[in-house]
């Protein structure tokens, strides 16, 4: 076999006819070009079946995939749980010996051999313990970031570790891996779930750190009444420096089971998710029918740090167990599941149109917080895709009687410096936005509840302007509306 040139899947026995089972030989193509460091490329007309059976091909160099296609038919597999792909870097872990961490440190005695993805956690505490029809009680609590060669942090610490329990590093590889092309098609499965439910993969899995997939098409077809959710077609985890870059993908139909809390419940499905991520960016990642309510939101994060959309077209972008640094949505159009939100640092809007019911929403099923600022700049709401809803510009809901394992706070600063609401469609006896909902459902005279969410501090607005001319208000609920100093500049 060359070690000169290019790997084929063909040169592995492929057929690539969209019939014969290609997985065997494409498991075989990447095993050889990650051992002689060589490129693979694909035949731009060959259509690659993936088959049923439980292998994974291991990507650790640069793939081409052009105009090929890929079939995959989950209605019959071996292992629902089985990634197709797996992105990894070759580099061995390294052990490190990480006594305590204070919020908000910027470097650390050690010095590794290269840079690293570091990921610590105190299995001692329990955080993002979940209330409402997912209940659950918590995850440990946990942290990751950049740690360069010369002890400094990228990734600022959330919290105070007195202890930490576990410490996982993973070297960084210094080149970029690309990924180019490919259009993959899944017919999904029609699994019912009676209780509960259980992911699907069946995807392509990212744990290496610097990896950039451009021009990748994903499709979901063969959807029926029943099915179970899916994990993610594009699923990265734990690693740093990830970017998708003009893809497309597909959101998928909403099935519903029964809860942790005994009643029914959706189950989340994804075509994007990405988890305990440092730099996770997405540019001019799209979709179709953004505003289909029938469609899940098309991606969840969890315990990701800077986050950045840019010029990308979905129904949703969401940050489950929380995010921190920066998270920025530039240029974007967002669909019928909005922006939601949790965690801590800077949230920034901009040069966006976003169609969700609320502008933002702080997810309430864990304590609606964002520890930091808000900043929405020369952008364009439509609520509920032009539905006649009453528009609540942020959705935040925390009465202080759960504990979700940390304190709780409003945007500490929101500041509007350009933001027209098409209101224009609006119920009945319509009277105008409110900034807010009723965030703790305050009644004068109601002793303090046991955790207390901390309300927002000061509201700036310039250029705030409605299409129907009504004046915009701070909340229906006058005692909250009382805590809150707006600042109109003209």
């Amino acid at each position: 076999m060359p070690t000169d040139r290019p790997v084929s899947y063909e040169a592995f026995g492929a057929v690539g006819d969209g019939k014969a089972d290609d997985l065997p030989a494409i498991v075989a193509a990447h095993a050889f070009a990650n051992t002689h460091g060589l490129t693979v490329e694909t035949k731009p007309g060959a259509t690659y079946h993936l088959g049923r059976r439980a292998l994974t091909a291991v990507i650790a160099t640069d793939v081409n995939w052009s105009k090929s296609r890929f079939v995959i038919d989950d209605t019959d597999v071996e292992n629902s749980r089985t990634s197709i792909f797996a992105v990894r870097s070759l580099l061995e872990p390294v052990t490190l010996a990480i006594p305590r961490l204070t919020r908000d440190q910027h470097t650390l005695e050690i010095r590794p051999p290269r840079d690293c993805w570091v990921r610590v956690e105190n299995s001692r505490k329990r955080v993002y313990i979940r209330r409402g029809l997912n209940q659950n009680s918590g995850t440990p609590e946990r942290d990751c970031f950049i740690l360069r060669r010369d002890g400094t942090i990228e990734g600022d610490i959330d919290g105070n570790y007195e202890t930490i329990t576990r410490v996982e590093a993973r070297p960084i590889d210094e080149r970029t891996l690309v990924i180019k092309g490919g259009v993959f098609t899944t017919t999904a499965n029609r699994l019912k779930a009676e209780k509960g439910y259980s992911y699907w993969s069946r995807n392509i899995t990212i744990t290496r750190s610097n990896t950039t997939v451009e021009g990748l098409t994903h499709h979901v077809v063969g959807e029926a009444e029943v099915g179970q959710p899916y994990g993610g077609f594009l699923e990265v985890n734990r690693c740093a420096n990830v970017t998708l870059r003009d893809c497309f993908v597909t959101g998928h139909r909403t099935y519903t089971t029964i809860g942790s809390a005994g009643k029914p419940v959706s189950m989340g499905t994804y075509d994007l998710t990405a988890n305990e991520v440092v730099n996770f960016t997405l540019v001019g990642v799209r979709m179709e029918a953004i505003c289909d309510p029938t469609l899940w939101g098309v991606i969840g994060t969890n315990f990701c740090k800077n986050i950045l959309l840019e010029n990308c077209t979905l129904s949703r972008m969401d940050t489950h167990q929380g995010v921190s640094g920066t998270y920025t949505i530039r240029g974007c159009t967002l669909g019928h599941a909005g922006l939601n939100a949790v965690g801590r640092g800077s949230l920034t809007v901009e040069n966006s149109t976003l169609n969700g019911r609320s502008l933002i929403t702080l997810r309430s099923d864990y304590g609606s917080t964002w520890e930091g600022t808000i900043v929405i700049r020369n952008s364009r709401w439509i609520p509920g895709c032009g539905a006649a809803v009453q528009p609540h510009l942020l959705n935040a809901s925390n009465d202080g009687q759960h504990d979700f394992g940390y304190p709780c706070f409003m945007p500490r600063e929101i500041t509007i410096d350009g933001l027209v609401i098409d209101d224009r469609n609006h119920p009945k006896d319509y009277a105008g936005p409110y900034l807010f909902t009723d965030p703790d459902g305050a009644k004068t005279g109601a002793a303090t509840p046991p955790f207390a969410y901390r309300p927002t501090q000061q509201v700036n607005l310039r250029n705030l302007t409605t299409t129907s001319g009504k004046k915009a208000r701070v909340s229906p609920d006058a005692v909250f509306a009382a805590k809150v100093r707006v600042v109109e500049a003209r």
